[in-house]
């Protein structure tokens, strides 16, 4: 085992970075003037901010601790997450980011008011601050003490959870999504180069990539495992992985804030397609350190009380010399970091936009402002309170992912079904969300509760967007149909396809969002292939 001690100079780098990451939240602060400032950071962002801020934040927990531990206790499987992001993020730079951003809506929820009423509103804007508090904000939080706790395990778990959401909130309350974006950047670059050493590090100690393939057994070097697998069986990336990834990607407020943010849909459209270009490289250097682990310390599993949660903080001690471990620890602070800060403030903006701006409709926007601000710290301190209860969980990727599938089946099937059909009324959406949401309690209480039945939550998911689809078609077909000019902007049709090629035209090859879309998708291929 390595030695989970700081030096003198890993303490001063990690001390450098935090200041500086809080001085540029109170420095962006000072152009902070009203509620888009704050919110969307005066939707001037521009595409390498947009791609290099969605990929900081999904990196955070989620990824380089959850995908290197998931890798070390079930295989590479869990690279089929990162994949079917790609392919998705390209799916919503086609069709559904240019009706958000031509709609210059703030929050999700704002889209589903737009569409169709209220009520779908403030249920969406609900049920999302539900899992920015406890599925993002906690998770990131649970990962940054588990890191702590393994350099001072004489700290308790909740000091640990308290100190990463202080510094974290601070600059979030200051300087809201802007303050979130450029220090997103700078977390992204130390993110990369982190796991990117780590990795490379990892490999040199085994020897070669070929003793990882002779003395690993296939089946957990294989992205495809069998239909009973515990963990991913293969029918689950089919009707389970995309409709996860949807609602993360494409109508999480937590992700979606950035595109929102854009100056433009091109810019909008790039970064997106470029956060899923930077996903591409996450099976070499977060997903395969978790297998080689498993040949660096086959002792881990036998230690009384291990979580393969601990793999890479382990990976990181262990391989990294002074000062430079420093400087990868701080990688994987920002990480944590990042992910708080963004979820911190997605919550702030839901609960502002969607319901304070909606009560009190008379608040100028100074007083936007500082109920953003003051939301910011109150779900700070909800977030820390939750943290610990994670423990409860096998490891952090399955904690997040089961919570997903029982909370966001029904808003993916009323979203799809109110972008690409006309026919869906206000009435048909309302009754889609409830009815699906009862049929998820349900399965929650056989599965979870009683353990009545026993069904994989990537089939789970899948069961609870088909009766909520049902719903909200058969309803809205028995009623009356919308009045279509109240709603054209929002929906998608192949007459909006044909005027983006007429201007497509006028662009160069390297700016057309369709010929960048081909080539990721050719790239994420080639790699499924490879490790089919």
């Amino acid at each position: 085992m390595p030695d989970f001690s700081l030096h003198t100079l890993d303490l001063v780098s990690i001390g450098i970075y935090l200041l500086i990451i809080i001085a540029i939240g109170f420095y962006v602060s000072r152009r902070v003037k009203d509620s888009t400032d704050y919110f969307l950071a005066g939707r001037s962002l521009t595409w390498s901010l947009i791609g290099f801020s969605l990929l900081a934040s999904n990196m955070s927990s989620t990824s380089i601790i959850g995908m290197a531990g998931s890798a070390f206790n079930t295989g590479i499987s869990v690279y089929n997450y990162e994949w079917m992001a790609a392919v998705l993020m390209v799916l919503f730079a086609v069709f559904i980011l240019p009706i958000y951003l031509r709609n210059r809506i703030f929050t999700m929820p704002e889209f589903l008011e737009r569409r169709f009423d209220h009520r779908s509103r403030y249920y969406f804007s609900a049920f999302t601050i539900f899992g920015n508090i406890f599925i993002d904000t906690a998770g990131a939080l649970y990962a940054g003490a588990l890191v702590v706790s393994l350099l001072y395990p004489e700290i308790p778990f909740i000091y640990s959870v308290v100190i990463l959401a202080v510094l974290a909130g601070l600059y979030t309350i200051a300087g809201g999504l802007r303050a979130v974006i450029y220090t997103d950047l700078l977390q992204a670059v130390l993110l990369l180069a982190g796991c990117t050493a780590v990795s490379i590090l990892a490999l040199g100690e085994i020897g070669s990539w070929q003793t990882v393939r002779e003395q690993t057994d296939p089946q957990m070097l294989s992205l495809i495992q069998p239909a009973d697998d515990d963990f991913l069986p293969w029918p689950g990336i089919i009707v389970g992985v995309p409709l996860l990834g949807f609602y993360f990607w494409c109508t999480n407020q937590f992700m979606v804030q950035r595109v929102l943010g854009a100056r433009s849909v091109d810019h909008g459209r790039w970064g997106a397609i470029f956060a899923g270009l930077l996903k591409v490289p996450a099976l070499f250097i977060m997903v395969l350190p978790g297998i080689f682990a498993l040949h660096l310390y086959p002792e881990l599993t036998a230690m009384e009380d291990f979580s393969p949660d601990m793999v890479f903080p382990v990976l990181l001690f262990d391989l990294l010399p002074v000062g430079l471990r420093g400087i990868i620890l701080i990688a994987l602070i920002a990480a944590i970091m990042s992910s708080i800060d963004s979820t911190l403030n997605s919550a702030s903006t839901l609960v502002t936009m969607d319901f304070s701006k909606k009560i009190r409709p008379e608040w100028n926007q100074r007083q936007l402002l500082v109920a953003g601000r003051v939301t910011t710290f109150i779900f700070m301190v909800i977030a820390a309170a939750w943290a610990p209860v994670i423990t409860q969980f096998p490891t952090l990727w399955e904690y997040l992912q089961s919570v997903l599938a029982y909370q966001s089946p029904p808003f993916v099937a009323v979203l799809l079904l109110g972008i690409f059909s006309v026919r869906m009324n206000r009435h048909g959406a309302f009754a889609g969300l409830i009815a699906g949401h009862l049929v998820s309690l349900a399965l929650f209480l056989m599965i979870m509760v009683f353990e009545v039945i026993d069904i994989h939550f990537l089939y789970v998911a899948p069961i609870i967007l088909i009766s909520s689809l049902a719903v909200t078609a058969g309803w809205s077909l028995a009623g009356t149909a919308p009045e279509r000019s109240s709603i054209a902007s929002y929906i998608w049709t192949p007459e909006t396809y044909r005027q983006e090629t007429i201007e497509l035209k006028n662009k160069p090859w390297y700016q057309n969002y369709r010929i960048q879309s081909i080539l990721l998708l050719a790239v994420t291929f080639a790699i499924v292939i490879w490790f089919w």
